[in-house]
């Protein structure tokens, strides 16, 4: 692939040419030269578009592709696509699929299915066999295997002992384990967040203490004995304070939010549509700009989509027996411009897609750095679009954002000696 790239300007705090607009020069995948202005050859394509940024390619922490096992509502093909169009280059898979990712073979089937692809995919190993909470799967294997980290996805670990044990197991190897911090027994089969909405409207309500309990949990635990959690889509102002309060301490904890989950709130069911019942729930708010201001202060380490494709026989039902998720890969970087634009910098809202994340998974973040190959999201963060259904490449549609004006246009993605772009 050839490829050059005109008048973008450039977000990398590591780089010489941070925030300066430079033409980039790719020649067989690589990054070859960047300067004021580039010429290009008969054999090289030349991208231009309007406020064009170039960062180096962002990082999903949570999506669920539902590849082996349901891929009626998506597969690894079109999860890829829809990746790339929303400007990831690399996504973290749920184990959460059919049969469980929870052997070797599990993860070899993820990453041979995807080698080579625009997006590089990283597949999470489960915590426990099954994700049943029982028994402890091969963490080492599935580690050695390709693992990225442990994480029984949505179900999360009830077991206090089997997560004691997860943790002290993985310091061996360095791993990272996961929980999403949620009381389903407390939760009682919840809909909507808990609260002025939910008892105006007459659905039932999941507690912000759902979250808060597991989470104090396992923060005792890790504070016991060592290791490195990481809590996925962290959604309630007092799990902030919690998580605030362990940082300090020391401990080596982390937390990202779903996207939408920074622009959306409990008032988005007062409709009764399904396509807006997420766990965790939409909150009030008040948690929401408290999610903002987590945000701002280093709290929350990173922003994802929690990417949840779902059939249109399990969403569009009765409220209460409608599915959880929403599918969120193409927009995840616009609700979080809308949700933030008032109070973060283009630079700081797309660490928490590049550095913020990889940090989380031990990882180098992706660099623009000449003589590598290149691994970048092109977009602009000033666009405002309408998300309809004709522009999904999921091959599910249960998204909160179709009609809505969006801000943040990703104009695509560069990885693998690959490009997937549309101005």
């Amino acid at each position: 692939m050839n490829l050059l790239i005109k008048s973008a300007k450039i977000i990398d705090p590591q780089s010489e040419h941070h925030l300066k607009v430079m033409d980039l020069l790719i020649n067989d995948g690589k990054l070859i030269e960047i300067a004021p202005s580039l010429s290009a050859n008969d054999q090289t394509e030349v991208f231009n578009a309007p406020n064009l940024h170039v960062s180096g390619g962002w990082i999903d922490l949570h999506a669920n592709f539902q590849d082996p096992g349901f891929e009626h509502k998506e597969d690894l093909k079109s999860g890829i696509q829809a990746a790339a169009a929303g400007g990831f280059t690399s996504v973290c898979l749920s184990a959460e699929t059919n049969p469980v990712r929870d052997s070797k073979a599990g993860i070899e089937y993820t990453l041979n299915r995807a080698k080579g692809a625009v997006v590089d995919l990283l597949p999470y190993g489960a915590i426990s066999k099954n994700a049943e909470g029982k028994e402890l799967a091969e963490l080492h294997d599935l580690k050695v295997a390709g693992a990225c980290a442990f994480f029984d996805g949505k179900r999360s670990i009830k077991n206090p002992r089997l997560l004691h044990h997860a943790l002290l197991y993985c310091q061996a190897f360095d791993g990272l384990v996961m929980n999403f911090p949620f009381n389903a027994a407390l939760a009682e089969n919840g809909v909507m967040n808990e609260g002025t909405v939910s008892t105006k409207i007459g659905l039932k309500g999941i507690p912000e203490l759902t979250e808060e309990l597991m989470l104090a949990r396992d923060l005792y635990l890790v504070e016991h004995c060592g290791g490195k959690m990481h809590f996925a889509t962290i959604s309630g102002s007092k799990s902030i304070e919690l998580l605030k309060a362990a940082k300090a301490k020391g401990l080596k904890v982390s937390c990202d939010v779903s996207a939408a989950h920074l622009w959306l709130t409990d008032a988005s069911l007062e409709g009764f549509d399904s396509r807006f019942k997420v766990l965790p729930p939409f909150r009030s708010e008040e948690s929401r700009k408290k999610l903002i201001e987590a945000i701002k202060d280093g709290t929350i380490n990173a922003i994802c989509s929690d990417h949840l494709p779902e059939d249109i026989e399990s969403k569009k039902r009765e409220i209460d027996h409608a599915a959880f998720g929403i599918i969120n890969l193409q927009t995840a970087f616009a609700a979080a411009r809308m949700a933030t634009k008032d109070d973060l910098s283009i630079e700081a809202l797309v660490k928490l897609f590049t550095s913020g994340p990889a940090e989380v998974l031990g990882l180098n973040p992706n660099r623009i750095k000449l003589e590598k190959q290149a691994n970048l999201t092109l977009f602009n963060p000033d666009e405002s679009f309408t998300f309809e259904k004709s522009k999904v490449i999921s091959k599910s549609l249960n998204s909160p954002f179709f009609g809505q004006e969006l801000m943040g246009k990703v104009y695509g993605v560069i990885n693998n000696d690959q490009k997937l772009l549309s101005p």
